[in-house]
């Protein structure tokens, strides 16, 4: 992995040469994990003239699961107790002569950048605004890798708890143990907040779990995803509980269901993001349920679980191979329940097959 590293500092440093800049002080954790490899909470990476740094408030732990940074980099450590990893940077960019140092200025605080002008009142601090963000879009086959694990760990913890009783259980004690099945199977942890609804409760988007009771009848919705190595990936899908769903819990997945496929199908290189989005949406739009669908149709994914492409109306720019996505059209009807199906896919072109899904349990509508 040190030559992938190493290549994607190259590539940050060319962004930051065409801005004019000779040194960038990267601060953002994905974004360090991203060109550094696993490092100690806090840390940040410099990108000197001279020589690049990894500046950590302590050394690494060597007993972490996560790894060891990128081995080719110098650690230096912060001296003393309480100093700022991206202060002690920017000394030691302006003790390898730098004048200019670009920062992510989106993620630096008001805080921090005062006390780094302060410590080194020459030092001309420029933006490298997403330039990293950006780098990470598209992915390598070693992150897909981790992708299509995680997805793998995220459906067997799903496949063990539709295998359980589940009439009479909270929605807390559900995401519990989804949760704790996750990390059983080899998950760092859950990628997000697990999330599961259960009968009036799944109308609600973004509904935490309570101790509601599930019921027969009941639309189950359920949402998680597996952090394998760092890489975060979802799956979300919804059942009906201990009976043979009702007509209008049919008719209203059927249509979820044709959503999310008319999305799925639409990712391919080269596709308008905000073409994926309409794909899914006028699907469930033509169906008169405008006023009960999500902001967006899905998101990238990687060593965050939101990250760029986004997936909606007004979304600029168009898919390239290689970059995982979800789809995750739904319907939220409050006070009744709702539907909501979650794919996380690979986009890929026509030739290798087309996209390729990563999350593969069954969007049957099951009664469970």
């Amino acid at each position: 992995m040190s030559e992938v590293y190493a290549v994607r500092r190259t590539r940050l440093r060319e962004c930051c040469s065409a801005g004019g800049g000779a040194a960038a002080l990267v601060s953002r954790p994905a974004n360090v994990r991203y060109l550094a490899g696993p490092a100690p909470e806090g840390a940040v990476l410099l990108l000197g003239r001279t020589e690049d740094l990894l500046v950590c408030p302590g050394p690494p732990d060597d007993r972490s699961p996560q790894g060891r940074p990128d081995e080719t980099l110098r650690l230096y450590v912060v001296p003393g107790l309480s100093g700022d990893p991206a202060v002690e940077a920017a000394r030691l960019a302006a003790a390898q002569d730098v004048e200019s140092l670009a920062v992510e200025e989106h993620h630096l605080t008001v805080t921090r950048h005062r006390e780094i002008r302060s410590a080194v009142p020459r030092l001309r601090l420029a933006g490298i605004a997403g330039a990293v963000e950006q780098l990470r879009v598209v992915k390598d086959e070693e992150e897909i890798s981790c992708l299509r694990i995680g997805a793998e760990i995220a459906d067997q913890a799903l496949g063990e708890l539709l295998e359980s009783i589940l009439v009479g259980r909270t929605e807390r004690h559900l995401a519990l143990e989804l949760d704790r099945r996750l990390v059983d199977h080899g998950a760092d942890g859950p990628a997000f907040a697990t999330s599961v609804a259960t009968g009036p409760n799944a109308g609600r988007p973004g509904h935490r779990p309570t101790d509601r009771r599930v019921e027969e009848g009941d639309f189950l919705s359920v949402c998680l995803g597996a952090t394998y190595r760092g890489y975060r990936c979802e799956i979300g899908r919804t059942f009906v509980i201990g009976t043979v769903p009702a007509d209008w819990q049919i008719e209203l997945y059927d249509l979820v269901f044709s959503a999310q496929r008319a999305g799925r199908e639409s990712l391919l290189p080269g596709a308008a993001c905000c073409d994926v989005d309409r794909a899914a949406r006028q699907v469930l739009d033509s169906a008169g349920y405008a006023g009960a669908l999500p902001v967006l149709t899905g998101h990238g994914v990687g060593l965050e679980i939101d990250e760029d492409p986004q997936l909606t109306p007004a979304a600029m720019g168009k898919l390239d191979a290689c970059v995982p996505v979800t789809v995750e059209p739904g319907v939220h009807l409050p006070g009744r329940g709702g539907v909501r199906i979650d794919d996380t896919l690979v986009v890929r072109p026509e030739a290798d097959g087309g996209p390729e899904l990563l999350t593969i349990t069954t969007k049957e509508l099951l009664a469970l």
